[in-house]
């Protein structure tokens, strides 16, 4: 049996936040993390005859390479390969490789010792002539392999597909799984709950792990016996790692004054952890540091360090860097460190939320630094934990327990929530689940309903949920150290924060006054979400109360109403859905109400500094070309109306409209298909984000 080599891999936290260091936490989508055997079975579905069989002639650029394509060969054909001999020469080195069926050749005979207990194993080797032999040549200054002996003639039955994986050659422990199994070993599981355990987790068939149970025993066992040696070394790779890490933030700091860092050490003086920022990052902040999402979902593999990145949204609704940590270990002390050393990089100002995952341990830091910020923890990092919490329990009903959460995540009042929360538990049988009470104990950091009003910009979205996902995966490339990672992350950031603006037309979709002011202030990723709200203002009715307070409801759903609250002489509106506090977008009700006081242009201190377009680094310039874009529609408009009025007259004018302007618009768009689609000449100068 093989395992993978070891690199410095970083991976997803699995460590259940319930407590129970036996409980693991998988995450769907994630197939580097968990295991190969979705690749396995996918491997076995190609059939063979996709795959041409190797022959005389045939070139490949490195000897690992024809490796890798003859035991792709061998496994479609229901066998294995090994590398039996080579040849070597002082001009070229490795020259030939010969590559054989796993069952080539014979065992040597063995002496019994005498007078001890011999198990007399069976050897698979039969003399299998099937090989593969290959020869290096150099063609124009480049080396070459090429196959210059070939069979494929076997002696021996070969295997099919569900046997086939069972060769060693093909058994595999990849890293995530090996983490896994030493976790639930050091828990007292033992090695058939083990294997239990990883099929059930993985939804896969009893006996078709990538791997064996004697697979499993073999690598618990070895890995004991060098599980003190590789600690040492280990050990000493991650404090020279980290001093290296250390003099890189150093040296950055060196060349760029607004790069800052800091670093703790243990009680042996030894590096423990290490955050930084650049200045970039800082000035970001002052601008858009509201609302932080802190992010701690990976960890290394090889380093054992916990990565945490301090992550905002700009004006334009892009994820930007504001900051990282790596931390030795996830305990409140760490993460208290990390949170004070955040604050001081960004020269005391504390954010108005932070946005975290669920963890005991880090909340309770939160609250002992950030007392006066709001906390939640984002709905994205729950819902990707329910299916491991609950999709084996409920079984076939999983998908009805989903359904229920998310209406239970959406409703308005704290009351509601309580009530439902009762009935759901009641509904599914949950009252005991442990999970159950972890999510309730902490339903404050997560329930709409109770957190109705903390200001989030628009971060508690599935949309900024993808773009963290992605800024993270840019990072976590395969590095070998830690300094290489530093700089990784430094590109990542200077990207990120740097991404190119595309322009982009701005349309009216309403004949409201209102809109037309809010697209010269707004940007167009802030003015979409306030025209959206526009829009949506037709569908409200509004009845107005004895106190001068409204109360607005949708036309179709009777059931539901908010109130707003109007203060002519302050020009202040309050709505009852919070939106406004909460995204810095004024809601559809209060609209509604603005829209029937005759206001033509929102008070200024609705259009928040954060959301402005002049809060871009970026300068804007007029609006020239976009009013003139305004009067060719309205030109176009104008003409459509009159043709439509005049054709319907007579019916011989309406076909006669009918049939050519069908013939000239197909004419006209054939040519506008026709022309460059990029010309240097932009219908717009306000700007967005690009992905």
């Amino acid at each position: 049996m093989t395992s993978l080599p070891s690199k410095n891999i970083w991976i997803r936290r699995q460590q259940c936040p319930c407590g129970d260091w036996k409980c693991y936490v998988s995450y769907e989508g994630d197939a580097e993390e968990t295991s190969i055997a979705s690749q396995l079975v996918k491997n076995d579905m190609v059939p063979s005859e996709s795959m041409v069989a190797p022959y005389v002639g045939m070139v490949f650029k490195s000897d690992d390479d024809a490796f890798e394509y003859y035991g792709n060969f061998a496994r479609k054909n229901g066998f294995s390969i090994r590398k039996e001999r080579s040849r070597l020469s002082p001009q070229l080195g490795i020259y030939k490789r010969d590559f054989v069926c796993y069952r080539s050749g014979f065992a040597p005979a063995k002496k019994k010792p005498i007078g001890e207990h011999h198990r007399d194993r069976k050897s698979v080797r039969c003399g299998c002539d099937a090989k593969m032999y290959l020869s290096k040549e150099i063609v124009e200054g480049v080396s070459q392999w090429f196959v210059v002996q070939f069979s494929n003639v076997h002696n021996h039955e070969l295997l099919e597909d569900d046997q086939v994986r069972l060769l060693p050659a093909y058994r595999k422990i990849h890293e995530a799984d090996q983490e896994r199994i030493l976790l639930l070993s050091k828990a007292g599981f033992p090695i058939h709950r083990i294997v239990k355990v990883l099929e059930l987790e993985k939804g896969i068939q009893g006996g078709h792990l990538p791997f064996l149970e004697r697979d499993v025993r073999n690598f618990v066992q070895n890995r004991k016996k060098v599980v003190q040696e590789n600690d040492a070394l280990l050990t000493e790779k991650r404090e020279n790692d980290t001093l290296e890490l250390l003099e890189a933030c150093k040296t950055t700091k060196e060349t760029d004054e607004d790069f800052v860092y800091d670093f703790s050490v243990d009680e042996n003086d030894k590096v423990e952890n290490i955050a930084w920022s650049y200045g970039d990052s800082v000035h970001a902040y002052t601008m858009f540091g509201d609302v932080v999402y802190f992010d701690t979902s990976y960890r290394s593999i090889t380093y054992g360090m916990l990565f945490g990145a301090w992550l905002g949204i700009d004006n334009h609704g892009r994820t930007i860097f504001f900051g990282c940590v790596l931390l030795q270990d996830e305990t409140s002390r760490s993460f208290s460190w990390a949170l004070q050393t955040f604050v001081r990089f960004m020269r005391g100002r504390c954010p108005q939320t932070i946005l975290t995952d669920l963890d005991p341990g880090l909340i309770d830091a939160i609250r002992s630094e950030l007392p006066n910020t709001k906390h939640v923890t984002s709905i994205w990092n729950i819902i990707s934990k329910l299916p491991s919490w609950f999709s084996l329990l409920l079984g076939s009903r999983y998908a009805e327990f989903k359904s229920e959460f998310d209406v239970l995540y959406h409703v308005d009042t704290v009351d509601e929530f309580d009530l439902r929360w009762n009935q759901m538990l009641s509904m599914f049988g949950l009252g005991s689940d442990k999970h159950i009470a972890l999510l309730f104990s902490f339903r404050a950091s997560w329930a709409l309903s109770y957190m109705r009003g903390y200001f989030l910009a628009r971060m508690a979205t599935t949309a900024y949920s993808k773009s963290v996902d992605s800024f993270l995966k840019g990072v976590f490339s395969a590095q070998t150290c830690l300094r290489s990672f530093f700089e990784q992350v430094g590109i990542s950031a200077n990207f990120q924060n740097h991404a190119h603006l595309a322009m982009q037309y701005m349309r009216i979709k309403t004949c409201i006054p209102i809109e037309d002011h809010a697209r010269s202030i707004l940007t167009p990723f802030a003015f979409n979400a306030l025209q959206n709200e526009l829009v949506m203002t037709m569908q409200y009715a509004t009845s107005e109360m004895a106190n001068g307070s409204y109360i607005v409801r949708h036309f179709k759903k009777m059931d539901g109403e908010y109130l707003v609250i109007w203060i002519p002489e302050d020009e202040q509106i309050h709505c009852s859905c919070k939106e406004f506090e909460s995204s810095g977008i004024l809601c559809r009700h209060a609209l509604k109400i603005l829209i029937v006081k005759n206001y033509f242009h929102l008070p200024d201190k609705y259009f928040l500094s954060r959301w402005r377009r002049e809060s871009s680094p970026v300068i804007y310039e007029d609006n020239c070309t976009q009013n003139g874009e305004d009067e060719w529609f309205q030109e176009y408009h104008c003409l459509t109306e009159t043709l439509f009025s005049e054709s319907s007259i007579t019916k011989e004018r309406s076909d006669y409209v009918r049939i050519e302007l069908t013939k000239e618009l197909t004419r006209l768009l054939n040519e506008v298909r026709n022309l460059p689609e990029i010309d240097g000449v932009a219908m717009d100068l306000t700007l967005s984000p690009t992905c």
